[in-house]
Parts: structure tokens; sequence; C-alpha cells
């Protein structure tokens, strides 16, 4: 068949270890016998960070605002025990995840791959449960230290008009720590417009949960701006039957139980971290798990939920074969591709990013898997288990079939 042409590039942010073999390995079997694939380059490996002192994280997520869509592998945010693997390292690097989102802004979607031998956890789950979680501030942004004497700690805002607004935290009696968080009205408004925006796009309802019963100011300002943006687009959201609705943390959590699915939960930043790997967890596993940052304005972000398999990674060092699960960087760049596809009305690519889907799902449900998938597969169910490389010529001949 004729290879399908791009008109745009998608940009590429290639990663570490093991995802960044796999990544290589996709591209190879499942994208460029069929794409003629345009992409702009950027390679956020450590030691290219290192090298050109993280300056290339920043052109990465730069390029993502520029061409409105980007796809990347997994990186390695290094910590003092990288520090000692890698001691050319100049410095502990911030997370690149980090970085681009701060140059882009914007929402991160979390939501399960299914596939039909896995059962949730969760009886009642009967669709795709997705995770809206607000990447900026609270406690990832947050000031914190420890006294050892008694004293008192204030909280102290100086504005630019010399206004003063001062409080007492708490008086001491003897060692005690302490956590200052913020966050910005803009931030919180650009995540409420990028969840009703989702929700419209994907018709889903949406659900927001936080604890404004406890955080009256802080949590109920998320609460407020989240009202105010859903009555922008209510009108939206009833021709096309769609619900909106808060509710505290603790209640949603309990909803969510006994729902069927088949919604969007939008959450604090925390919030979104801890219940985007308790979905995952419950549904399969990260390694099945879609994650898209999505701006207000309409860029995205498309990457696998997982990091970089470091412990695959060194058995394949040794020369081993591993059955380390592809499929989320996968529909990272089926993802991608058809929503470049739609901005650049391209029909084909959007056709082929679907087809790439398809081809992994019967694959999967066909019994050829990785070692990851077969230890969760429902009893009865009949399992070959492959090898990264095996399963990939499995997609590859799928997806050959499905074209043709």
């Amino acid at each position: 068949m004729e290879k399908i042409t791009m008109n745009t590039p998608v940009v590429e942010i290639d990663g570490d270890e093991m995802a960044r073999i796999l990544w290589q390995k996709i591209k190879e079997k499942l994208l460029l016998p069929f794409v003629e694939l345009k992409t702009e380059y950027y390679d956020l490996s450590l030691l290219n960070r290192n090298a050109t002192d993280d300056r290339v994280t920043a052109e990465a997520g730069q390029a993502a605002v520029r061409l409105g869509v980007a796809v990347k592998c997994a990186t390695i945010t290094p910590n003092k025990k990288r520090m000692e693997e890698y001691p050319q390292l100049k410095k502990l690097y911030p997370s690149p995840n980090a970085t681009i989102r701060s140059i882009m802004g914007g929402t991160i979607f979390r939501t399960p791959i299914t596939v039909d031998f896995v059962e949730p956890a969760v009886r009642s789950w009967q669709k795709p449960i997705t995770i809206a979680r607000h990447a900026f501030g609270d406690i990832y942004k947050a000031t914190e230290f420890a006294t050892q004497e008694p004293g008192e700690c204030t909280l102290v805002f100086c504005g630019q008009s010399g206004e003063e607004k001062r409080l007492s935290v708490q008086k001491v009696t003897g060692p005690a720590v302490w956590l200052g968080q913020f966050n910005l009205d803009e931030s919180i408004r650009s995540f409420a417009k990028a969840c009703f925006r989702y929700a419209i796009d994907s018709r889903q309802d949406l659900w927001f949960s936080a604890k404004d019963t406890i955080s009256k100011t802080y949590d109920g300002h998320f609460r407020a701006v989240f009202e105010e943006e859903f009555e922008a687009c209510r009108t939206d959201f009833e021709r096309l039957g769609l619900r909106y609705f808060y509710t505290l943390i603790d209640d949603a959590v309990a909803r969510v139980m006994r729902s069927p699915g088949g919604f969007i939960w939008a959450c604090k930043n925390y919030d979104g971290d801890v219940m985007s790997d308790m979905i995952s967890s419950a549904f399969s596993s990260l390694a099945m798990m879609t994650s898209v940052l999505v701006t207000p304005d309409g860029k995205y972000e498309f990457e696998a939920a997982h990091g970089t398999v470091t412990r695959h990674y060194y058995r394949y060092l040794k020369g081993e074969k591993t059955s380390t699960n592809p499929v989320a960087m996968i529909f990272a760049w089926s993802g991608a591709l058809k929503k470049r596809g739609e901005l650049d009305a391209l029909p084909a690519l959007i056709a082929f990013g679907e087809a790439l889907e398809q081809a992994c799902r019967n694959t999967l449900n066909s019994g050829k898997m990785t070692g990851d998938l077969a230890a969760m597969a429902r009893p009865g169910f009949s399992v070959t288990v492959l090898n990264s490389e095996e399963f990939l010529d499995a997609i590859a001949e799928e997806l050959t079939g499905i074209l043709n």
C-alpha cells in the first residue's frame, strides 16, 4: 500500500532506558512501513539533557506549543541514586514532564486501555474511567521546612500595592514541620476549561471533587471556578445530554466504586496523581493507560503513563529478551497521529491511528500478549506469552491485515 503522508510534523520527544528501546522498535515495525512519518525530534535522554544543561527540555515544550501536537517517551527524573549511576550529571535536573507542563499549561487526562480478557478489580466497572489531573501547584510546588524549638509560624503575603496580609499558622512548644502551598487562579481556570472541553469532545459526563468543607478558601476557590466555567458551556452540555457535578473527594471515591464507569473524574494535583494509579491498577496496569496533556487552546501532548522500565532495561543490556508491554506507548503514537490528522484534515492519518489501536486490541484478545497481562488474564483464557519484539511483530501482522 502507498504510505500515508503528513502535512505538519508531530513533536517527537525521545526518552530513556527500556522505553527508549521500544520507542524505536514501535517506529520501525508499526509506523514507518505505513506512514511517511514527519516529526520534529528532541532527545530528552538524561545524558542529552545534561549535555544541553536541560535546554532541550524547554525547547521541546516550546515546540509542542508551536506545532500543537507532541508525543513523548518516558524519561528519567534523577534522584540521588541516579546521580551515583550517572556520575557525569551536573545536577539533579527537574522532572521533564513538569517542565513541559509548565510551558504548555493544561490538564492531564489518563484513561485505561481495556481488553476483553482482563476483568476490572471493581465488579461494577463496565467502561473506562478517565482521570483529569490538575498538574500544577499544591504540594508539588510547596515550600517546606522543619523547626526544632518552640515558636510561632506565620503566613505573610506582601502585595505590590504595599498591602500586607499576615496569618498565624500555629504556635508550637517543640519540634514541628511546616508546609506552604499555593495555586494560581489562571491555572485553576485553565484546568476547568480543559476539563469541560475534553468532556464535550469525548461526550462524557464530568465529575469534580475536592474538600471545600475543610479547605473553605483554597478548595472552595477550585469549586467556584469550575462552577463559573460550567455556566459558560452549560448549553453544550445540555445539548449533548451530559452532566457535570461537584462532590467531596471522599464521596466521589464511594460513588466511583459503585459506578459503571464511562466518565471523567477531575481531581486536584495530588488526588489525581494517586487516583490515576488506583484506576489504572484496578483496570489492569500502568502499561495499559493512556496519558494526554490538553491545553484550553487545543494543544496536545501524548505519552504513556508508565516510566522508563529500568529493571527490564538492565536485563536487555545483558542480552536477555524481555516481555515489556509497549501498548501504552503505541497508543501515545496513535493518539498523536489521530490528533494531527484531525487538525490537518487528513482522514487517512486518523484512520491509520484507529487501525493501529484496533490491531493492538485484536492481537491481545487473540491471546498473544506480554507477561504482565498474561498474569491478569481471566481463568480459562488461552494465553501465548511473547517477548516484546515478538509481540510487536504480531501487532504489525494484524495491522497489515486491517490496512489491506
